[in-house]
């Protein structure tokens, strides 16, 4: 089974993003629907390191992030009420995905 990490940064004021609520959900079957498989919040130094404890079987993911509640907690009028990334297992290997943030861009890479 392949793991699942992740790490927020908020590119404005080069620090990390604590506090995101961060969930994984899997297509269903019949790609009309999707099962929740992993959620948490960013630590302190804007990670979540094991976002799917029970494994990724090869299949189409998507990890959302609630960077608009994050940003009202924060006092900030931010564009996104979330980030929704899809991706795809498809070997037994550990997936990174990290996202730098700011109120109106963000972006996403491949991590390690």
């Amino acid at each position: 089974m392949a793991t699942l990490s992740t790490h927020v940064l908020d590119a404005v004021t080069g620090n990390p993003a604590r506090g995101v609520e961060v969930s994984v959900t899997v297509r269903a079957d019949d790609a009309a629907s999707e099962a929740i498989v992993g959620a948490g919040r960013t630590n302190d130094d804007g990670r979540v390191p094991d976002l799917a404890p029970d494994g990724l079987a090869p299949s189409t993911y998507r990890i959302t992030f609630a960077t608009g509640d994050w940003f009202q907690a924060q006092g900030i009028q931010g564009f996104y009420p979330e980030v929704a990334i899809t991706f795809l297992v498809d070997t037994d290997r550990h997936y990174h995905v990290p996202v730098l943030l700011s109120p109106f861009a963000f972006s996403t890479y491949r991590g390690s």
